[in-house]
């Protein structure tokens, strides 16, 4: 049978090379890059609602808009100095300000992270969505402004912000899952009337001028595209 060997014997052809198994594993020589061990772990639980940010890149939002209450967890690579920006919301027709038809709602955030930065009275905190007005919940009016542009970027400029007010664990009522977390050291924060402000941003910056950082490399994602809010 004519060309039957031909799969068999010294002339056999080598076997094609898949792509991308030529690629070096590891990288280049004295490329050092971050491991699972540089990470560090956040808890944030929110009051009813939040998105994070740590040095403008977006870290976590709260996966369920309002209820039931839940701790988001998150491993991820810090890298200081470090500027913190949150977005949070109690629930709040934006309408009227109220929540279930004719309540008014409380609120209520706090954080920890693995290195001990804490929620406390020396972050910022704005509000932008204010109501019912003088809690009248017969006639109910709100107060919205605009969040500002880019108020998640390092450079944003929060100067002019009042101090957040620290709210105990009573006030704020959280639900169980907050206490099977680690919130150790860590306040509750809102702004002035944790009642009727309603959407808040906070921000805060973190120096840690002994942290040297030990990879010597940067992503090649690119993440242009992605929305910021």
């Amino acid at each position: 049978m004519v060309g039957s060997d031909r799969s068999v014997g010294s002339d056999r052809s080598p076997p094609a090379v898949p792509a991308g198994d030529n690629k070096k594993k590891g990288g280049p020589p004295g490329l050092i890059k971050p491991s699972i061990a540089d990470t560090m772990k956040l808890n944030v639980y929110a009051d009813n609602w939040f998105m994070l940010y740590v040095n403008g890149r977006l870290v976590a939002v709260d996966p369920i808009q309002f209820t039931p209450h839940n701790v988001v967890s998150v491993d991820f690579l810090p890298e200081y100095p470090m500027t913190i920006a949150v977005l949070a919301k109690d629930n709040a027709d934006p309408k009227t300000g109220m929540e279930y038809g004719t309540n008014i709602g409380d609120a209520g955030f706090c954080l920890k992270f693995a290195d001990g930065t804490v929620t406390n009275a020396s972050w910022k905190a704005k509000n932008f969505f204010h109501g019912p007005v003088n809690g009248d919940t017969a006639n109910p009016k709100v107060i919205q402004e605009p969040l500002p542009a880019n108020w998640w970027a390092v450079e944003f400029d929060d100067k002019a912000w009042k101090q957040a007010k620290e709210y105990t664990v009573e006030e704020v009522d959280p639900k169980q899952p907050y206490f099977d977390n680690d919130f150790d050291g860590a306040k509750f924060i809102w702004t002035d009337d944790i009642a009727l402000d309603n959407t808040v941003i906070f921000r805060t910056k973190v120096e840690k001028p002994e942290w040297k950082q030990r990879w010597n490399t940067k992503p090649d994602l690119d993440v242009k595209g992605a929305p910021q809010q």
